[in-house]
C-alpha cells in the first residue's frame, strides 16, 4: 500500500529543507518564493526496529522495508486559489496525496525573509486553509451547477445529491473543512469523486531553531499556538528542526544515534513524522519472514486477513485459505518460527481474522 504525504506551507518556512533531509532527494532550497516549481517526490524507507530484529533472527537473503512517499509541493501564497504564484498547478498536486503535512515556521531569523513580513504561525495556517477552502468551494459550485441541470428531469437521486452538495457549500462558506462535514456514506457519494482538498487529514510540522529542538519546542511560544490550534481541529503536531534533520540525513545509523544522544533527542524528525502520519491515517505494519526475504507491509487498521494478503498480490486474497500467524513479540522472544510453533504461539487464522500491528504472517492460498 503506497502512502503519499504532501508537504505544504508558505514559501521559506522550511518545506524544501525538510524534504531534502527526509528523502535526500536534493530538492532545491533557496531564500526566495517559488523556488520549487514541480513537485519533488522522495521515496523513503520506513524505519522499524522490528524489521531489523526479524532480519537478525531469520538471516534472509534480503530485507525489504515498507516505504512512504513525500511530495514537496511548492510554497503556496495568498491568492493561490485564483492562480497567483502558479497556485492552481500547486493545488492540483495536493489532490493526489493521502495526507497533508503542513510545515509552519516557528523560528525567528532576520536572514530568512517571510513572504508575509513576519513570523505568525496561526496566520500562516489560516492563509493555507483559506486557499484550500476557496479551491474546494470552486469545485463544489461547479458540481451544484451540473446537478441543477439533472434535477429538471425529476430524478430523485440527483435531487438528494444536490441537497447534500448545497449543505456542503454552506459548510465550506462558514470556513469549515470538508473533513468535518458529517454525512452518511451514501450521501458522500454526491461529492466523493471531487477529491476535495480539505477532506484530507492534516498533520502540522513546526520547524524550530536548533536551540528549541532539545525540549521539543515546549518553551517556544509559536509552537504552543500551533498545538492549541491543532488540538481544536483534532490534528497532531510534530516538532522538528529542518537544519538538524539535514545534518542527521548525512550520517550512518551509529553516527545518527550518537548525534541524537548528544542533542538529547529521542528520535529523528523523520521517525516522528512517519509515526504521526500512520496514526492519522489509521495504518499498521505486518511482516512476512522467510529465508528468501523479510519484508514489511503497510495496511489499514481493521483489515481482515484476506485483505492484508491482497496487498501482496490479488491472487493471495482471491484464493485465501488461512493465515499462519505469530505475534512479533512471540517471534522475537522465542527466536524462530519453529520455536514459536513448538511453544504453541503459531496460530491458524481464517477469513474473519483482523490483522494486528506487528503480526508475522504466512498466507496459504489456492487459485
Amino acid at each position: 500500500m503506497s502512502l503519499q504525504c504532501g508537504i505544504v506551507g508558505l514559501p521559506n518556512v522550511g518545506k524544501s529543507s525538510l524534504f531534502n533531509a527526509l528523502s535526500n532527494a536534493g530538492a532545491e532550497a533557496a531564500n526566495f518564493p517559488f523556488c520549487t516549481i514541480d513537485p519533488n517526490i522522495g521515496i523513503v524507507s520506513v524505519p522499524d526496529k522490528r524489521l531489523s530484529r526479524l532480519t537478525e533472527l531469520v538471516n534472509p537473503k534480503k530485507t525489504i522495508p515498507t516505504t512512504i512517499e513525500f511530495v514537496d509541493i511548492a510554497g503556496l501564497v495568498k491568492g493561490a486559489s485564483e492562480g497567483k504564484g502558479k497556485g492552481n498547478a500547486f493545488l492540483s498536486h495536493i489532490r493526489d496525496v493521502d495526507i497533508i503535512v503542513h510545515v509552519v515556521r516557528c523560528f525567528n531569523d532576520d536572514d530568512v525573509i517571510h513572504v508575509e513580513g513576519g513570523v505568525n504561525p496561526v496566520r500562516d495556517i489560516q492563509i493555507i486553509d483559506s486557499e484550500l477552502l476557496f479551491k474546494d468551494l470552486e469545485s463544489v459550485e461547479k458540481r451544484i451547477d451540473r446537478l441543477k441541470k439533472g434535477v429538471k428531469s425529476g430524478d430523485k437521486v440527483v435531487k438528494a445529491q444536490l441537497e447534500t452538495v448545497e449543505w456542503l457549500k454552506d459548510h465550506i462558506e462558514n470556513g469549515e473543512p470538508v473533513r468535518t462535514f458529517e454525512v452518511s456514506p451514501e450521501l458522500r457519494e454526491a461529492y466523493k469523486d471531487l477529491f476535495l482538498l480539505t477532506e484530507k487529514p492534516v498533520l502540522f510540522v513546526c520547524n524550530v531553531s536548533d536551540t528549541d529542538i532539545a525540549d521539543g519546542g515546549m518553551n517556544n511560544e509559536y509552537v504552543k499556538e500551533v498545538r492549541t490550534l491543532a488540538e481544536e481541529r483534532g490534528s497532531d503536531v510534530v516538532v522538528v528542526c529542518a537544519q538538524i534533520e539535514a545534518e542527521i540525513a548525512e550520517l550512518d545509523e551509529d553516527e545518527k544515534a550518537e548525534f541524537l544522544k548528544d542533542l538529547n533527542i529521542e528520535s529523528a524528525g523523520l521517525d516522528q513524522l512517519i509515526q504521526a502520519a500512520y496514526k492519522e491515517l489509521g495504518l499498521i505494519t505486518y511482516f512476512t519472514a522467510g529465508e528468501k526475504e523479510v519484508r514489511a507491509w503497510t495496511i489499514r487498521r481493521g483489515f481482515k486477513a484476506p485483505q492484508a494478503a491482497g496487498v501482496i498480490h490479488s491472487d493471495f486474497e482471491r484464493g485465501f485459505i488461512r493465515a499462519e500467524t505469530i505475534a512479533f513479540a512471540d517471534f522475537s522472544s522465542l527466536g524462530s518460527e519453529s520455536a514459536a510453533k513448538e511453544a504453541g504461539k503459531l496460530r491458524s487464522e481464517g477469513k474473519e481474522y483482523i490483522v494486528q500491528d506487528g503480526d508475522v504472517l504466512h498466507f496459504r492460498f489456492n487459485v
